[in-house]
């Protein structure tokens, strides 16, 4: 697995979405969220300026849901209904990308992945940093057959 900020190709379930992403720190910040949408899409995210995702096709596929406060935008291909990625409500300049929609990345791949308490969020709050407050682990039990 890559941590470079090298260009990353991926793309939804179906493949009716692929895009090209650039990640300013790579695969080496990585987190999980515990708001209510997130803890049940389940989703390990990367990080990305706007400017730096390129749909390569069907952008237009893409459906979008937001909740709450309606500011993060959660965009999911319309036909396999995976979820590829949302711009944040806490920093609207950047896309979480859904690691799993990389290319030869998967979630599974972090032995330790931090959770920020999104059910707690700072904008809900009076402001402050988005809080780290735990960390999900993944201990391999058995060879990977892709490495």
């Amino acid at each position: 697995m890559r941590s470079s900020a090298s260009p990353f190709r991926g793309q939804c379930h179906c493949g009716d979405v692929r895009f090209e992403v650039t990640l300013a720190a790579g695969l080496d910040k990585i987190v999980r969220c515990t708001c209510s949408y997130c803890r049940m899409k389940g989703s390990v995210m990367v990080f990305t300026d706007l400017d730096l995702l390129k749909f390569t096709i069907g952008q237009d596929v893409l459906t979008t849901y937001r909740f709450n406060t309606l500011e993060a935008r959660h965009y999911f291909c319309s036909r396999c209904g995976v979820h590829v990625h949302h711009q944040r409500r806490f920093d609207p300049n950047q896309f979480a990308i859904n690691v799993a929609c990389l290319d030869g990345v998967s979630p599974f791949d972090f032995e330790a992945v931090p959770v920020l308490d999104g059910a707690n969020h700072p904008l809900d709050h009076g402001g402050g940093p988005l809080k780290v407050i735990g960390t999900l682990r993944f201990e391999r039990l058995i060879a990977d057959k892709r490495t």
